[in-house]
């Protein structure tokens, strides 16, 4: 099966907005395998081979992506790019979760998918990198969103220049100027 053009997507994405509920069925497949790949690249950077991890980041980011009333959506990019802020935001829910847990409260049964999405080590890293990443978009909003599409959301250059409307030379240049910020911001003691 070839892959969708973003033409395809676009349109689909539109046809939905507009309440066309068959649309949603043709894009289902498209946008999850999408999904799918953004979150494995994702967590390719964790322990190889946890298909349970990428099962649950996708599953709770689809959700909360189709069941959004209020979206216009206007392309291809902007579902993707809102994927990247939602992933985002899973993530750091999680994170914050797990250190409420480490703490001895709020006790709840939670999913095998959840359990082994969030190690504690990955926990403390993401509410750092959240931090700094708030921090970051006081200071330099796009340097955040750069970031923030390309690390949660697992995007490559090219894709978060269309997302951003950049040139990839801008994208390149301001994804290394964020990263060396990051890098000062987590691992500074003040």
């Amino acid at each position: 099966m070839s892959a969708p053009s973003p033409h395809e997507v676009t349109q689909l994405l539109e046809d939905w907005s507009n309440g066309d509920k068959a649309a949603l069925d043709k894009l289902t497949p498209l946008v999850y395998d999408e999904l799918r790949r953004l979150a494995h690249h994702y967590i390719s950077r964790e322990r190889p081979n946890h298909t349970l991890q990428t099962t649950a980041l996708v599953n709770e980011a689809y959700l909360r992506l189709v069941n959004q009333r209020d979206v216009h959506w206007q392309n291809r990019a902007h579902f993707f790019g809102v994927s990247a802020q939602v992933m985002r935001h899973i993530l750091v829910d999680h994170a914050r979760g797990h250190a409420r847990r480490k703490r001895g409260g709020d006790f709840q049964q939670i999913c095998l998918d959840e359990a082994m999405l969030m190690m504690p080590e990955r926990a403390a890293e993401i509410l750092a990198l959240d931090e700094a990443l708030n921090n970051l978009e006081r200071y330099d909003a796009r340097k955040s969103r750069i970031v923030e599409l390309r690390y949660f959301g697992g995007l490559n250059v090219e894709e978060t220049a269309e997302v951003l409307k950049l040139s990839p030379v801008t994208i390149r240049r301001e994804w290394n100027a964020a990263k060396a910020w990051l890098y000062k911001a987590v691992t500074s003691d003040g």
